[in-house]
């Protein structure tokens, strides 16, 4: 495809093309930086203005141009663009589509034109008077369109998408409620339709989550996560560096907040692991649940593994280390099956041997807190902790528990760090050299 230049060329809108070519080719070489500080300002918002102006000038000849791309066999005038221009394809039809827009909202094209009215802000008011029933009516539509692009010179964006969903209650409040409850119905409807969750492994001991959720069902869902993980925070260690509440440190944190997206994940995992399968549906015949395969030896060594039977059957058997299977031993309903050196089970763990509801309520009653030394989270955001592990023959009452944060519980089971009782009742980590 080519540019031809025709008897067109002397067109109003073709010279003003090339005179603000020319007008920015003579400023080409100047720096603003000589500029003064209320020179910079004016020159921005003037620029943004005339930014708006030569928009809506584009997408004025772009919303005719269908005989271009008849003339060129493009499919339509946004593809004849993109090749032209080597625009984003997306881009270039996202662009034609706010062309043919305008090209039917009078009212926003004069405030482009007079430089009120930004490409983004143009978009969201099509987008929304689109939206708008059918049987609305046009006085009323031209009300909508109105009240909009006044609106433009207080709000951004993001701000007028929020108003243009509720114009109804404006131009309309009468059919407003009934009107954006068919539209809530629909919008429900699609999200169900279109909900998905799907895990990819990533084959580094990660797995990514990616999926779409029903904004209640997302809502609910971030509800959960933030009321479960609020509390959790970094805390310094005695060489001045942070460590996240799974016990790992990582230079460059300052006992700061953990950031958001990074506390929900680590939520989800403590949430996962809290769950009681006897509450799950039953899945093959019995209530779902996962089993840790690992042997004795391994079990009570320091560095070693284990293997998570993984419920899906996708892969089998999953790796973990055996400090992460003792640790769900103490917190999670999964049962550790224990093997002797022929691979025969030794001993299948049974739910029972985490505490029960009443344990833990009398366990936080007594400890009020965490009982890691200095450590001020508290006990209701805590977990049980056999002081003598199960393996090694510990028994599921009060006298053998003790209440540590999911920091403290992580670090307790590192074998990097040994503990020492306290005469309160504290533990006390040392960081083995």
């Amino acid at each position: 495809m080519s540019v031809t230049n025709g008897a067109s060329s002397s067109h109003p809108i073709l010279g003003c093309a090339r005179q603000v070519a020319d007008a920015v080719k003579d400023v080409a070489g100047i720096q603003a930086v000589f500029m003064t500080t209320s020179e910079k300002q004016t020159a921005l918002v003037e620029l943004a203005r005339a930014e708006a102006r030569l928009a809506e000038l584009r997408l004025r000849v772009l919303a005719s141009a269908d005989d271009v791309a008849e003339a060129t066999a493009a499919r339509d005038a946004a593809a004849w663009v993109s090749h032209a221009t080597q625009a984003d394809p997306q881009a270039a039809r996202a662009e034609w589509h706010l062309a043919k827009a305008l090209d039917q909202r009078e009212q926003v094209a004069a405030r482009m034109r007079a430089g009120d009215v930004s490409v983004a802000q143009a978009r969201v008011i099509t987008r929304g008077l689109d939206d708008l029933p059918s049987s609305l009516g046009p006085d009323l539509a031209a009300r909508a369109e109105e009240t909009l692009v006044g609106l433009c010179d207080r709000h951004r964006p993001s701000e007028l998408r929020r108003l243009a969903a509720r114009i109804l209650d404006v131009v309309a409040p009468d059919i407003a409620e009934a009107e954006l409850a068919k539209k809530l119905e629909a919008e429900e409807d699609r999200a169900r339709e279109k909900a998905s969750l799907r895990f990819r492994r990533l084959g580094d001991g990660r797995t990514r989550i990616s999926g779409t959720l029903p904004d209640a069902a997302a809502a609910r869902f971030t509800g959960c996560l933030d009321a479960y993980g609020n509390p959790r925070r970094d805390h310094l260690n005695s060489d001045g560096q942070g460590a996240g509440p799974f016990g790992r440190t990582s230079a460059g944190d300052t006992g700061e907040f953990i950031p958001l997206h990074r506390r929900r994940a680590y939520a989800l995992i403590a949430l996962l692991e809290a769950l009681d399968p006897r509450q799950l549906p039953e899945h093959g015949g019995e209530a779902t649940t996962v089993v840790v395969t690992i042997s004795l030896d391994q079990l009570r060594a320091d560095l070693a593994t284990a293997g998570l039977v993984d419920p899906t059957g996708e892969t089998g058997q999953l790796d973990i280390t055996a400090t992460h299977a003792r640790r769900l031993a103490c917190t999670a309903k999964i049962p550790p099956a224990v093997l002797d050196g022929k691979g025969e089970v030794l001993d299948l763990g049974r739910a029972q041997r985490l505490f029960t509801r009443a344990q833990r309520r009398a366990l936080r009653l007594r400890d009020q807190r965490c009982r890691a030394e200095g450590c001020t989270i508290p006990a209701k955001w805590t977990e049980a902790h056999h002081l003598k592990p199960w393996s090694e023959g510990g028994r599921t009452d009060l006298n053998d528990a003790v209440s540590l944060c999911s920091h403290h519980h992580h670090r307790i089971h590192d074998h990097r760090y040994r503990t020492d009782r306290l005469a309160n009742g504290d533990i006390c980590f040392h960081r083995r050299i």
